[in-house]
């Protein structure tokens, strides 16, 4: 049975933290703005984010050894994101959630 790092839980709760953020806020927020929020390549992105980010903690909950490279793609994608988000504007707790993620999931890819 393996046995899960307090580090660990909180990747997988700020992963978790994310989807659900990036998701909710592009199909709520950003939707009902339109205009920048709503163009191809920023709501493609909080889709990707928001799936890396389930699939992140899905690898970790799974106890696979493959999270390491999960991670690090997770760590990347949050970081592009985060920027975009603060871009945009009006989009701080989706920036946020993403820059923890991001953070966590680098030390676990290391």
């Amino acid at each position: 049975m393996h046995t899960m790092s307090t580090e660990m839980k909180n990747c997988i709760a700020n992963c978790l933290t994310c989807y659900s953020e990036c998701l909710s806020m592009a199909m709520g927020h950003c939707l009902e703005l339109g205009g920048e929020h709503t163009r191809p390549p920023h709501l493609k992105l909080m889709m990707a984010c928001a799936e890396i980010c389930r699939t992140s903690a899905h690898f970790m909950l799974i106890g696979s050894d493959h999270h390491k490279h999960i991670c690090r793609e997770c760590a990347e994608i949050c970081a592009q994101c985060a920027e975009d988000c603060e871009h945009i504007g009006d989009m701080q707790s989706c920036a946020d959630a993403c820059r923890n993620c991001a953070e966590s999931c680098r030390k676990m890819a290391a």
